[in-house]
């Protein structure tokens, strides 16, 4: 037990930034201490692990999102259940991201903490500046970006038309394909092998962590700590509110099922959520609650559910919305409506296709910082207090996925009727 706890990488990343924030604060660090060998070493393990983390996101974003439009399985599935499917999801994930974006702007800004000038050069790629916020302009500049030759959009990591490409790709896959084709299989072969390398490289997050929190705290002398509780108690009740409000209202809105019915129903795949942080894990006892507690059809739950566990992250979407812009105060970076409206399509599209394991939005939170500058070295900071919102969200997730199935039921039985 005490080995297991002594490999938990939350408490890891844990011990790893109270190490560094008080190695920082004790040390009577002299002037030149930025010139030393030591945080030299230091500030090489905080470029090396954010040079593999840049290597990878370009390839996460399009896999990712392959594997989740392919596994809809075609395009006649994809015209019958899968767009009042994709339908439901679009419209919860577009409630979760805005309540996320509307708090974080309604309350007071986080504190300036972290100077970008402390940032590695070639950390911040932008995928938009902040000149013009008219939507015409706004637009022009998404065309040009988006539609790029997709081998230099890897290349020069421009997200947004990985984005693209990957959709009018999978969609093309589907429709020329049968489905059980090896192309799918290779798809999801690749998957599978990327985020084993992904899973490496988030192993390596504590010694990452203690060379970012020591250089910021030798530099700013203030801690990040308490603005990370606050952070973490603001995505706790956000993700509250809408994992307890707005889904159930939408399913008695749409289905006309009780509340206390459908929480009956719901807790026993929310709580496996919740143990296991993985929606994939969960799927099982998710189709059997469906089927068996609230009389969900077969054909309905064996498409929306399997469908969801891949392309419906409500928790995970809020999540990375809440944290750019608490990312982006924290580096005093000004966002503007171009910036936001960035954060909201990528928070969108990144939760498509997300790994259903631990920790798995952080590669999609790679796309989400990109896309409006900021230092991918910030996923780090998130990392510490990641892992218990993970067990939240995930539930979440689950929870949106059951409603789903129950509403496009609904939608598919008075369909019939007519």
């Amino acid at each position: 037990m005490n080995r297991r706890l002594f490999k938990s990488l939350p408490l890891q990343l844990m011990v790893a930034a109270l190490f560094a924030w008080s190695l920082a604060s004790l040390l009577p660090l002299h002037a030149g201490f930025e010139q030393s060998t030591i945080f030299k070493l230091l500030m090489l393990t905080k470029t090396t692990y954010i040079g593999l983390l840049k290597m990878l996101v370009g390839v996460v974003v399009l896999l990712s999102l392959l594997q989740g439009i392919t596994s809809i399985g075609s395009t006649s599935r994809l015209k019958t259940l899968g767009y009042k499917t994709i339908a439901f999801y679009s419209l919860t994930s577009t409630l979760a991201i805005g309540l996320g974006l509307g708090v974080s702007l309604a309350i007071p800004k986080w504190p300036h903490l972290i100077d970008t000038a402390q940032v590695t050069v070639g950390n911040n790629v932008q995928l938009i500046d902040n000149s013009s916020s008219s939507g015409g302009a706004i637009a022009e500049k998404l065309f040009n970006m988006a539609l790029v030759n997709p081998f230099q959009a890897l290349a020069t990591t421009n997200l947004l038309a990985i984005v693209v490409f990957a959709l009018l790709l999978g969609i093309a896959l589907l429709a020329s394909l049968p489905p059980k084709h090896a192309v799918f299989d290779l798809i999801s072969g690749l998957n599978i092998a990327i985020n084993r390398v992904v899973s490496a490289v988030i192993k390596l997050a504590p010694l990452a962590v203690f060379a970012i929190v020591f250089q910021f705290t030798a530099q700013s002398g203030n801690s990040i700590f308490g603005e990370l509780a606050l952070f973490a108690l603001l995505v706790f009740s956000l993700t509250l509110v809408h994992g307890g409000i707005v889904l159930p209202l939408l399913a008695k809105m749409f289905t006309g099922i009780k509340y206390s019915t459908l929480f009956r129903a719901l807790s026993a795949p929310m709580a496996m959520a919740f143990a296991t942080s993985s929606s994939s894990a969960t799927l099982p006892l998710s189709l059997q609650t469906a089927q068996e507690d609230l009389n969900i059809s077969q054909p309905t739950s064996s498409m929306v559910l399997p469908l969801g566990s891949i392309m419906n992250m409500d928790g995970t979407a809020l999540f990375e919305g809440v944290a750019a812009i608490f990312l982006a105060q924290l580096y005093g970076i000004e966002l503007g409506t171009s910036g936001l409206i960035m954060i909201f399509i990528m928070a969108m599209v990144s939760s498509i296709g997300a790994p259903g394991m631990p920790s798995g939005s952080m590669s999609g939170m790679q796309l989400v910082l990109l896309a409006v500058g900021i230092p991918l070295e910030a996923i780090a900071i998130l990392l510490i207090i990641e892992r218990p919102l993970d067990t939240f969200r995930t539930a979440v997730n689950v929870e949106g996925d059951l409603i789903a199935a129950l509403v496009v039921d609904k939608w598919q039985s008075q369909s019939t009727k007519m």
